[in-house]
């Protein structure tokens, strides 16, 4: 599988970052098959977080069989000092490591978030102590919402490594700023940050809960997915040639299969074949939380 390096970090992460919320789903035995298949596809760059229910327990035994072979990302919800100090020896604790090469600020939303993060007593504050204790490598930053935050984390965080944040055909598609996360690839790449790819494989939002009970929901994602090998391999091809460093996997298990044959196809997308894609849908509702952007 292609590898491309990730940011200032220095690590060659592989055109696909494994997902591994859809560990969350299987039991212990399937999440380990699970892992052995992403590995033996030559998937180097694992990304886990707190809030993926048992995610980080399920990962933790061949986490810790493999540990040389893999370039660990986790996340924290916290945004003040002593929540993510515990937040973060949580999940060393829960994964059984003693370290995590990449730890994020896991879904900015708000501007008072940012505020809070990067002052006295902020989350950041605790990051960058943890880095010079030697338990995480890289400070990242994950966001759903408002590109230009995105932007705006990078003018405040001088150390910031890697940003993950939706790309897929009907994000762009969408000529507006609220969409504009093309502006946050090119500042990212000026910048010498790593990109990681997430909603790639999004159709849209599920339909109501009157309609259609969480519970009756064919895939465990947060949004409906394309779900065909040759859909999935478009969507895969589109984000990667948008130049991210990777793209992660959709979150149900079921589909992590496609998305590893797709990535270790891929070979690029030429231009035609991206704008043809945008235009199928274009008028596609937009997979990103609308109420992120106020």
């Amino acid at each position: 599988m292609q590898t491309r390096t990730l940011g200032a970090t220095g690590h060659d992460s592989t055109v696909m970052t494994f997902g591994a919320i859809a560990l969350n789903w299987l039991e212990q035995e399937g999440a380990n098959q699970m892992v052995e298949l992403v590995l033996d596809h030559g998937v180097n760059h694992f990304d886990v977080a707190p809030t993926y229910g048992d995610a980080e327990l399920k990962l933790g035994p061949k986490l810790r069989q493999h540990r040389e072979e893999i370039f660990l990302g986790c996340k924290t919800q916290e945004r003040g000092y002593e929540g993510a100090k515990r937040k973060l020896e949580r999940s060393l604790d829960r994964l059984g490591v003693d370290h995590i090469d990449l730890y994020q600020v896991h879904g900015l939303e708000y501007r008072e978030e940012l505020e809070t993060i990067t002052g006295d007593d902020g989350a950041l504050e605790a990051f960058r102590e943890a880095k010079e204790e030697g338990l995480i490598g890289h400070i990242g930053l994950t966001s759903h919402g408002n590109p230009q935050l995105i932007e705006d984390a990078i003018d405040r965080i001088d150390d910031l490594e890697t940003v993950m944040f939706p790309m897929n055909p009907v994000v762009a598609g969408k000529d507006d700023a609220d969409h504009d996360y093309e502006a946050v690839l090119e500042r990212a790449e000026a910048e010498d940050i790593g990109t990681l790819g997430i909603k790639a494989f999004a159709k849209g939002s599920w339909p109501s809960t009157d309609e259609l009970p969480v519970a009756d929901r064919p895939y465990a994602n947060w949004y409906e997915p394309v779900d065909s090998p040759a859909e999935i391999e478009a969507r895969f091809d589109f984000a990667a040639a948008q130049g991210l460093t990777s793209v992660i996997n959709p979150g149900d298990p079921k589909l992590v299969a496609m998305v590893l044959d797709a990535a270790s196809r891929y070979d690029g997308m030429d231009e035609a074949a991206q704008r043809s894609l945008i235009e199928a849908v274009r008028h596609d509702e937009s997979p990103v939380p609308e109420q992120l952007h106020h």
